[in-house]
């Protein structure tokens, strides 16, 4: 018996077609403003990194040490490649969308992708994350100088066409450490929320599934940790462990990271309290299942809902709790440039080159508004009362 089959758009018009050309421009034609503008914001990063790129791409890729392989400059070109891949498969779809069935059109997948893509301050936040992640993989092939240089230029320069972000008090290029800093920023916001997720969602299910004795002491511990000050724990830590070089960096991750799983323990917990009474769960108790497997096979699964929004909410104040530490002279260690460095950096030369600190601190606001405008849209995209069907 043939499958009955819905789909969105799958005669697409013939306009939908000019995204084929550029992308971005076929759901611009189609009417998705916020998709298409997206998209060219993307080609936007693409054609700037070849522009700026592949003129030196054997420097690019052999800036290591004695002109060696370097893996960051070949990580940049591969992004590269990967990139242009997926905006125009993205534009081809939008051309000639894929044919759904009842059931796959129905499926809780769809019905996420397509609240979150009616949702305009999900996607907004979305294009504006994927706009940073974009930068800070390619930025080899974008940076102009490197970012430990100095005297590339005059100090405290104003921006101009050569310094599109200026320089600073040492001569370095503020747009190419801005660049590079975020190469460490994010990926400390997504390594310690991902350290955080881990332990908060193990220690709220042990405690919820277990209950008892067990739930008294783990979450008598959790809300100790949560009557403490964020930042004075981070600062007693941080001043007690204080390390230098690659050591320093791991250190701040893990200190963040095991600062913020509380919140999500709280919610794990909760959520588990209610789904250990569910029908799926007793069936499984009843055919004999461990304790452990109902856990991580059953009850886990269906709690990272919550869990996926509160992390995308927390990479933003992760971040700002790293740029805090780092203004305060206590986060990641000089010479290595992080967007809350920077903002030290200008601190003291800030009435004569504002520059140095305005544009990190620009920097940081867009990435924690994106990350939260994110989060508000894997909120609702994750809620089935909010969830429509076309």
């Amino acid at each position: 018996m043939t499958a009955i089959t819905r789909t969105r758009d799958f005669t697409a018009p013939a306009r939908a077609r000019a995204g084929l050309v550029l992308p971005g421009l076929g759901h611009l034609a189609m009417g998705e403003i916020i998709l298409g503008l997206g998209l060219l914001l993307l080609d936007a990063v693409l054609i700037s990194a070849a522009v700026a790129g592949f003129p030196r791409l054997s420097d690019v890729v052999f800036g290591g040490p004695s002109g060696s392989l370097s893996w960051h400059g070949l990580a940049s070109v591969v992004g590269w490649a990967g990139l242009t891949v997926g905006l125009w498969w993205v534009a081809y779809r939008r051309a000639w969308p894929r044919e759904l069935s009842d059931e796959e059109f129905n499926s809780n997948h769809q019905a996420f992708l397509r609240t979150l893509l009616r949702h305009t301050t999900g996607m907004l936040g979305l294009f504006g994350v994927l706009f940073l992640m974009a930068i800070t993989v390619l930025t080899p092939m974008i940076a102009p100088f490197d970012p430990l240089d100095v005297d590339v230029g005059p100090q405290n320069v104003a921006p101009s066409w050569e310094y599109l972000m200026g320089t600073d008090q040492f001569g370095r290029d503020v747009f190419s450490r801005l660049l590079y800093g975020g190469r460490i920023s994010l990926p400390i916001g997504f390594v310690a929320v991902a350290i955080a997720a881990t332990v908060g969602t193990t220690v709220g299910a042990v405690a919820g599934f277990f209950g008892g004795a067990v739930d008294k002491v783990l979450m008598f511990g959790t809300d100790g940790l949560l009557a403490l000050p964020r930042l004075v724990l981070l600062i007693t830590i941080v001043g007690l462990f204080r390390v230098t070089g690659v050591w320093g960096i791991f250190l701040i991750v893990a200190i963040l990271g095991l600062t913020v799983w509380m919140g999500i323990a709280r919610i794990v917990r909760g959520e588990v309290l209610s789904l250990r009474q569910r029908e799926f769960v007793q069936a499984a108790q009843a055919l004999g299942l461990s304790r452990g497997r109902i856990l991580f096979n059953h009850i886990i699964p269906n709690v990272m809902a919550p869990v996926i929004v509160y992390c995308s909410l927390a990479i933003g104040t992760t971040m700002l709790a790293e740029a805090g530490l780092s203004f305060l002279g206590l986060g990641v260690p000089p010479p290595t440039s992080t967007w809350g460095v920077m903002i030290n950096d200008g601190r003291d030369p800030l009435r004569i080159a504002p520059w140095i600190s305005v544009f990190p601190g620009l920097t940081i606001m867009l990435a924690v508004l994106s990350f939260n405008m994110l989060g508000d849209g894997l909120r609702d995209a994750t809620d089935p009362k909010l969830r429509g069907t076309e």
